[in-house]
């Protein structure tokens, strides 16, 4: 080989030796870029967190928080039944990760019968049971064996059994135990009312052919009655609490610690007085 051989032999070597170093340099430095570009990704991610409610007033209050939970970095999505029966178990089979419909003692009730292992994370309102009427205007025109319907699920039908005793209209036996009661355990019934038991869901429906009705008030919202016609109803000291419910350990995720943060502000108190007057009061 000659010299100029040589030369070029070595010049070509050093070329690609110098390529090799900026190959390695750039796909270094490529890779890094990839690694930051994810991180950052990630920091940015939002969590999603799938609430189940009943319609009214449950998931409108939840669409009130929404876009703070989104400057949280959360998404709430909110999920509506048909049936509320529904609710408690798609948490159980983790279709949702928190459900907000119910009360303390009817959680108790159905964790005692079907064995759910719930804890609440938040309490958030009451909706003041009432009596609703279309044939009488006030608890005087209640006469000798008037038609009260009242819910059938034993918690509930507790609740508007005591309403109808704080009125004088019955009495009830001392010994109850667990926010349970039916029409068996009424002592004193000086009217001789005759209750009919129905499904919650039913009340609205079988108004018109009874004397009166002890409804939830999320039911008389979602069907456009004025809570304000009430004969009667709670007083906002209510034991029944509506709460944002979650499977045991969850109410330490920060996620729903968040979601609770947001639902026990006193823009939310304020939404619901305005929004809700009488019907809903909150409960934080």
């Amino acid at each position: 080989m000659n010299k100029k051989s040589k030369l070029l032999s070595i010049l070509m070597t050093c070329t690609l030796i110098i390529g090799g170093l900026f190959g390695c340099s750039k796909s270094t430095t490529t890779e890094s870029d990839n690694v930051g570009s994810n991180a950052n990704s990630d920091s940015k991610k939002e969590i999603t967190i799938k609430v189940a409610a009943d319609l009214v007033p449950h998931a409108e209050i939840l669409e009130f928080v929404k876009p703070k939970l989104k400057e949280d970095g959360i998404n709430l999505e909110i999920v509506t039944f048909d049936d509320s029966n529904q609710l408690n178990p798609a948490l159980d089979e983790k279709q949702i990760d928190a459900n907000y419909f119910q009360h303390v003692p009817y959680l108790e009730s159905v964790s005692k019968e079907k064995g759910y292992k719930f804890v609440v994370a938040g309490n958030i309102h009451v909706e003041p049971i009432g009596l609703y009427s279309n044939k009488i205007k006030n608890i005087d025109e209640i006469k000798e064996g008037s038609k009260i319907a009242i819910t059938n699920d034993p918690s509930n039908e507790y609740r508007a059994l005591v309403l109808l005793e704080s009125k004088g209209l019955i009495k009830l036996r001392k010994d109850i135990e667990d926010y349970n009661a039916t029409p068996k355990d009424i002592v004193e019934n000086p009217k001789k009312l005759e209750f009919v038991e129905v499904d919650s869901g039913q009340l609205v429906r079988v108004l018109p052919d009874v004397d009166g009705a002890i409804i939830n008030t999320n039911r008389i919202l979602e069907a456009k009655i004025d809570p304000e016609t009430a004969l009667f109803r709670e007083d906002g000291n209510s034991p029944y609490g509506n709460v944002v419910v979650v499977r045991e350990g969850d109410e330490n995720r920060e996620e729903i610690k968040t979601l609770i943060k947001h639902l026990t502000t006193q823009d939310v108190k304020e939404f619901i007085q305005e929004k809700y007057r009488v019907a809903v009061v909150a409960s934080f």
